[in-house]
C-alpha cells in the first residue's frame, strides 16, 4: 500500500529522544582506568571495570560536575541527594552483568532545550531527566567472521543520558534538538559531541496518532543511528511504516528496532523490555552523593557563556541579523573569537562578514580549527579599521593585505598596505584629473549616460580604478564622477 499525502496528513508524529553523551573525564565513572579513545582493545581495563568479586566502585566527582553543568545549562532542577542503582541485563559487552546507573532519582530533573528551526520558528523541547551512568563495552563483528569480539575499553566510561519528553513533532525538530545538544556539550567542554566515534549516541522513541487524539500511540524505539541525518531518516521511515500498518489494520508492536543506513529502513531487533525486566535495585556498594549548596554555587560560577546567551548578545548588543548570529554561535571557538574581535572594533557587521567569508573559507579550505588561525582578533580589527578609515578598500584588503597577514600574523595591516603601496588616494585634487581623463576618453559613453544609461557608472569607475592602479577611494571617485556627469 502506497502512502498518499492525504493519508499521511491525517496523522501526527510523536518523538522523544534519549541522547547518551560520553563525558570528557580522564578516568571512568567508577574506576581509575583511562577513558582515552583509540587505544588497543582491552588495555584500559581493571578488576573494577570487569566487576571482579570484592571490588568496590567509587564515583568520579568530575563526572558529577559535568552532569550538573548540563543540568544548569538546561535549567533543570539539580537533585541534592543522589543514589545509584543496578540495572541488570546480560550482554557480552557488559562484564559485570549489570550497569550502575540512576533510576528513581536522576541528578537533573526537568528542564528544557530551546530550538530555532530552519524557518525561524522558535520551540522548546522539555526534558524529563538527565542522569549519570556508565557505558558498556563494544561488540565487534568482523566481515566474514562468525565470532563476536568484545573490547572492554569503553566499559565504565562516564555517560549522561538526556531524556526528552515526547515533544518533538518532525524529523527537522529532532535534528535541531540534537544539534543544540551537541552545541551545549561542546560549549560546556563536557563531551566532544562526535557521533561517528560514539561519544554522542541517540535512541528515538517514535509513535503516531491521529491529529487531535489525546492518547499517544504505541512507541517503537530505534537504535544504531550514527549521525544526526540518519536519526532524521529513521524517524521519517518509521513515521510512514507505522501509518501504513495502522491503515492496514495491523497493530503496532512495542519493540526495539535497528536502522539500516544503506536502505534507510528499520528492522526488528527484539520486543521492548519493560522496566521490571531490568530488576533495578539500589547499588549497595556506593554511598549517596550529596550535592551541597556551596559546591553547586561554585559550579554555577564556572559556567561559560552558552550559545543562546552569545546569540542574544550578537543580535541585541551587536545588531547582527539572526542568521549571522546563528552561524557565528554554531562553534564555541568561532563565537569566542568573534566576541573578542568585537571588543576591538565597533563595526560589528563588517566583523561578521569577515568571519563568515574570508576567515571561514580559509579554515575550511585547509581543514583548520580557529585555534590554528594565524591572525589574532585585534589584528583583524585593525584591518577592518583601515578599511573604515578609507586607507584601502575591501577588495584590496581581501585580495592583497589579508593574504599577507595569513603569512605573517604579527605584522599590522597598515604596515603591509604601506609596503605594498596600496594606501588609497582620497584626495579630490589628485583624483579629479584622473576622472576627467577617463570621461574625455569615453565621450560617446558619457552621452549615453546622460541619455539615461545610468548603468555605465560601473564602467567609468572601473576605468578610474585602472588608471589609479586600484588606489582611488571609491567614495571620492564616485562623488567626482557623479558631479562631472550630471553637470
Amino acid at each position: 500500500m502506497m502512502l498518499s499525502a492525504d493519508i499521511k496528513n491525517k496523522y501526527e508524529l510523536v518523538v522523544g529522544l534519549e541522547v547518551h553523551a560520553q563525558l570528557l573525564t580522564k578516568s571512568k565513572m567508577y574506576a581509575s582506568d583511562s577513558t582515552e579513545f583509540g587505544n588497543l582493545p582491552n588495555t584500559h581495563i581493571s578488576v573494577l571495570t570487569l566487576g571482579h568479586p570484592g571490588t568496590l566502585p567509587k564515583v568520579n566527582k568530575k563526572a558529577v560536575e559535568f552532569a550538573v553543568k548540563m543540568g544548569l545549562a538546561c535549567n533543570s532542577e539539580i537533585t541534592r541527594r543522589n543514589i545509584f542503582a543496578r540495572k541488570n541485563y546480560f550482554y557480552p559487552d557488559l562484564p559485570k552483568g549489570y550497569q550502575i546507573t540512576q533510576d528513581k532519582g536522576p541528578i537533573c530533573v526537568g528542564g528544557e532545550v530551546p530550538l530555532t528551526l530552519p524557518d525561524g520558528t522558535k520551540k522548546s523541547v522539555t526534558l524529563t531527566r538527565i542522569h549519570m551512568e556508565e557505558d558498556a563495552g563494544k561488540s565487534m563483528h568482523l566481515v566474514g567472521e562468525v565470532d563476536t569480539l568484545v573490547d572492554y575499553n569503553r566499559a565504565g566510561v562516564p555517560l549522561i543520558e538526556i531524556v526528552s519528553e515526547p515533544d518533538i513533532r518532525s524529523s527537522e525538530e529532532a535534528y535541531a534538538f540534537l544539534m543544540e545538544i551537541k552545541k551545549l556539550v561542546r560549549y560546556l567542554d563536557i563531551c566532544d559531541g562526535n557521533m561517528e566515534e560514539g561519544s554522542l549516541r541517540c535512541d528515538a522513541n517514535i509513535s503516531v496518532r491521529l491529529h487531535g487524539a489525546a492518547e499517544y500511540g504505541k512507541k517503537v524505539e530505534v537504535k544504531n543511528m550514527n549521525s544526526f541525518r540518519n536519526v532524521a531518516r529513521a524517524i521519517e521511515h518509521e513515521f510512514e511504516r507505522q501509518i501504513l500498518l495502522i491503515e492496514e489494520g495491523v497493530e503496532i508492536v512495542s519493540e526495539t528496532r535497528t536502522f539500516d543506513a544503506t536502505t534507510g529502513t528499520t528492522a526488528s531487533m527484539r520486543t521492548k523490555e519493560d522496566l521490571n525486566d531490568y530488576r533495578y535495585f539500589p547499588e549497595p556498594d556506593l554511598s549517596p552523593v550529596v550535592v551541597s549548596e556551596e559546591w553547586l554555587e561554585s559550579v554555577r560560577k564556572e559556567m561559560p557563556a552558552l550559545p543562546r546567551e552569545l546569540h542574544a548578545k550578537f543580535v541585541n548588543e551587536y545588531g547582527l541579523p539572526e542568521y549571522d548570529a546563528g552561524v557565528l554561535t554554531d562553534s564555541k571557538e568561532i563565537a569566542l573569537y568573534f566576541n573578542e574581535l568585537c571588543e576591538a572594533t565597533a563595526n560589528y557587521k563588517a566583523a561578521s562578514n569577515w568571519m563568515m567569508g574570508p576567515v571561514k573559507s580559509y579554515l575550511n579550505e585547509l581543514t583548520l580549527h580557529i585555534s590554528d588561525f594565524p591572525i589574532q582578533p585585534n589584528r583583524l580589527a585593525d584591518l577592518i579599521g583601515i578599511i573604515d578609515d578609507g586607507k584601502i578598500n575591501f577588495s584590496v584588503a581581501s585580495q592583497k593585505v589579508y593574504p599577507e597577514m595569513l603569512k605573517n600574523g604579527e605584522k599590522s595591516p597598515l604596515e603591509i598596505a604601506q609596503e605594498l603601496n596600496l594606501i588609497q588616494d582620497s584626495d579630490e585634487g589628485s583624483l579629479r584629473p584622473i576622472v576627467e581623463s577617463v570621461l574625455a576618453e569615453n565621450g560617446a559613453k558619457v552621452e549615453e549616460y546622460r541619455s539615461g544609461k545610468k548603468g555605465l557608472m560601473g564602467m567609468f569607475m572601473g576605468q578610474v580604478m585602472k588608471k589609479s592602479q586600484g588606489k582611488a577611494d571609491p567614495k571620492v571617485a564616485t562623488k567626482i564622477l557623479t558631479e562631472l556627469l550630471e553637470n
